[in-house]
């Protein structure tokens, strides 16, 4: 190695020409300044990237071949030394100054030349679109997972059904695989987003310097190609500081939140006993430390709770751009902390989500014990309407049967043909097959409806969605 790690410790940054005070900077400011306990994970981009700047500065005649080839295994041998769990010193400032610092050790003064027509400004900026790419395409595996773990559920919930609920008041009878499945599609438009997010930030700002482009004839399009970006950042001042690619992957974390928490909701609610629809598994559950009787869903809870930890990441972060001047400031650093926080979340939560509905089961005899024949108030109505009567008739008449049926104690089933005569000169005997929940069930074939078929069919769409990356 061509110095020491403790010459290196003393005197190793990238910056401090100007100053000449010869004490360095305050030991409270480096303690807020420095920021590799958050981007020290760039590493592994930081290195790929530079490995690809040196062969571009070879391109711009900065570097001999015989110097890009040094600094390019130089580079690899940092990354041996990272992977096998080399770590921060003090003085390192951030990730790219440890990979400076480590690179010097590996290979000299060539090392110096690898700045060449570079910023950390454009060098973070690409690491971290880097991160954000790979993140993206962590988080689709993660959420595809938990959505097959939906699809083989619905598998044996296609003929069981339930109250579907509105205003938490049970509505109508649907399948139990039908509102199942409802949870799932709010994660396939997730995976749209995540796309999307993956795209916004596969636009490469290296070579855009500190602020108005690298001076030296560097080939930014074979950059591109040779990171695996698909485009071009058009203005070097936007490029150091463009942040909308976290934004858009932080809402996408948001919405992920969002959708697990209202699944983690429904979940907990049908596995009280007061439901009884969801027996929860023994796996992702705890108990309680005074009360031995207790099953308690706390993966669940913890998923429902993930959602406003990353709403919060998001907040953050658009407050901090909104009061930005253009071009690079250092508040940018902080992008990461709130970037890093909810996909480190997610990809903690969504596997405990998708092992904790994988080992429920489902009690079908209790979700068919909470159907009543006031459910198929609306297939009366129905009824009518086929008889010849307007759904506004039907309505008001239907509404009269319920109320009465109410004020008796009783189920819609149980009200003699005369109470139905009475009401509305159309029922007919054949009145009490609309009151049947299987019936009202099997009606709804429309697409994207909880008819037998359409359900069937909607399984299939949405294993057939899986397999889209």
């Amino acid at each position: 190695m061509a110095t020491s790690i403790e010459a290196t410790s003393k005197s190793h940054k990238l910056w401090g020409g100007r100053f000449n005070s010869g004490r360095g900077p305050a030991a409270d400011f480096e303690a807020l300044n420095n920021s590799i306990g958050t981007d020290f994970r760039l590493w592994p981009f930081d290195i790929e990237l530079s490995k690809a700047w040196a062969m571009a500065l070879y391109g711009a005649n900065v570097l001999t071949l015989d110097e890009c080839r040094d600094v390019e295994a130089g580079l690899d041998a940092v990354a041996t030394r990272l992977e096998n769990g080399e770590r921060p010193i003090a003085s390192d400032e951030d990730v790219h100054t440890l990979i400076d610092r480590l690179l010097h050790e590996e290979v000299g003064n060539v090392a110096s030349k690898l700045h060449t027509g570079r910023s950390r400004n454009d060098q973070v900026a690409t690491a971290s679109r880097m991160w954000a790419m790979d993140a993206a395409s962590r988080l689709d595996v993660a959420v595809r997972a938990l959505q097959q773990v939906m699809i083989d559920q619905s598998h044996g919930l296609e003929t069981a059904l339930m109250p579907a609920y509105t205003h938490m008041q049970r509505a109508q009878p649907v399948s139990a695989a039908h509102w199942l499945l409802s949870h799932f599609w709010p994660l396939e438009r997730d995976r749209v987003r995540l796309k999307t997010a993956q795209k916004t930030a596969s636009v490469m700002p290296l070579g855009s310097g500190a602020v108005a482009g690298s001076a030296y004839p560097i080939s930014r399009v074979l950059l591109q190609g040779s990171l695996g970006f698909s485009a071009l950042s058009a203005n070097s001042i936007d490029a150091v500081s463009d942040r909308d690619f976290v934004a858009e992957l932080l809402f996408t974390c948001t919405m992920i939140g969002t959708h697990l928490s209202r699944l983690a909701e429904d979940l907990i609610i049908y596995g009280t006993s007061e439901f009884g629809f969801v027996q929860f598994g023994e796996q992702y559950s705890s108990g309680s430390s005074m009360m031995p009787q207790k099953r308690n869903p706390d993966a669940l809870e913890i998923a429902r709770s993930s959602g406003a930890r990353m709403l919060g990441d998001l907040v953050a972060l658009l407050a901090t751009l909104k009061g930005l001047p253009s071009s690079y400031n250092k508040d940018l650093q902080d992008d990461k902390r709130a970037l890093f926080d909810a996909v480190d979340t997610l990809l903690l939560v969504l596997p405990a989500v998708a092992g904790a509905l994988a080992e429920s089961s489902f009690r079908t005899d209790r979700m068919r014990a909470a159907l009543s024949s006031a459910m198929m108030a609306t297939d009366l109505a129905d009824y009518l309407v086929r008889k010849g009567a307007t759904f506004r008739e039907a309505h008001g008449v239907i509404g009269s049967l319920v109320r009465r049926s109410e004020q008796q104690g009783t189920e819609l089933h149980t009200l003699p043909l005369s109470e139905f005569l009475g009401a509305h000169p159309l029922f007919e005997q054949d009145v009490f097959e609309a009151l049947s929940a299987y019936r009202s069930v099997e009606q709804r074939e429309i697409e994207g409806g909880t008819g037998p078929a359409s359900v069937r069919a909607q399984i299939e769409s949405a294993q057939t969605a899986l397999l889209k990356r």
